[in-house]
């Protein structure tokens, strides 16, 4: 049985590319899934995404908001990878976080194949989520995510990573920001990058070892999933 997702709830979600695929290959495919995002999180949208991305491909405050503004979901935090997005979310009306990451997913996979000249799915399957209890627990995931493109090795410091809202956590990116978390959590930038880096030795630790395990585990079994 699926556990309903319940409004007012806030939920990390996880998503991946199938056979870890890359699938964000330079800043403008990134830049046009951050604008997706903050396209489809609307629940009126009279204009399409398509053309609203060719007005305003810079994703800025500029960008079209509907006169009459119901949100489906509201932005907590996000990373996106080479490979696969994360997102903590809180559902604003039934049914809106399913809408918005199918509306996100499906608008990224048609404009991806179209531009790859490629046929078929994306993503691997239904995206997978958790419910987020605790604000500690919601402050221990934002760290988390932020940390993602330091502990894969791609960049030393979070704030190097565009495609987060880590540079919103410390005050980068006004212009752009679009992260709600006020209610949430209480962010002093300066205090918050610091927790973060501080937990960055023990994140990479901590992939290592479930690195180790999982290739432990195909030589055990002869898998190489």
């Amino acid at each position: 049985m699926v556990e309903r997702i319940v409004t007012g709830e806030v939920y990390h979600t996880y998503t991946r590319s199938i056979a870890e695929f890359v699938i964000f290959n330079n800043q403008a495919e990134y830049a046009r899934m951050i604008s997706a995002m903050r396209h489809f999180q609307w629940d009126a949208r009279p204009l399409s995404f398509s053309r609203l991305y060719r007005k305003h491909p810079a994703h800025t405050k500029k960008e079209y908001v509907p006169k009459a503004p119901q949100k489906r979901v509201q932005i907590i935090a996000y990373c996106i990878m080479p490979t696969h997005i994360h997102l903590v979310l809180k559902q604003k009306q039934d049914n809106g976080i399913s809408a918005f990451l199918n509306d996100l997913l499906n608008s990224y996979t048609r404009y991806f194949n179209t531009k790859r000249s490629r046929k078929g799915p994306l993503w691997e399957g239904r995206f997978k989520k958790v419910y987020v209890q605790k604000d500690e627990q919601l402050l221990h995931l934002t760290r988390y995510i932020h940390l993602n493109p330091v502990t894969a090795g791609l960049v030393k410091k979070p704030e190097q990573w565009k495609a987060s809202s880590y540079r919103e956590f410390i005050g980068i990116n006004d212009d752009t920001a679009f992260c709600e978390y006020d209610e949430l959590l209480e962010i002093v930038p300066a205090k918050y990058a610091k927790s973060v880096m501080e937990r960055r030795a023990y994140q990479r630790e901590l992939a290592k070892i479930k690195h180790f395990l999982r290739d432990s585990a195909s030589d055990l079994t002869g898998s190489t999933a």
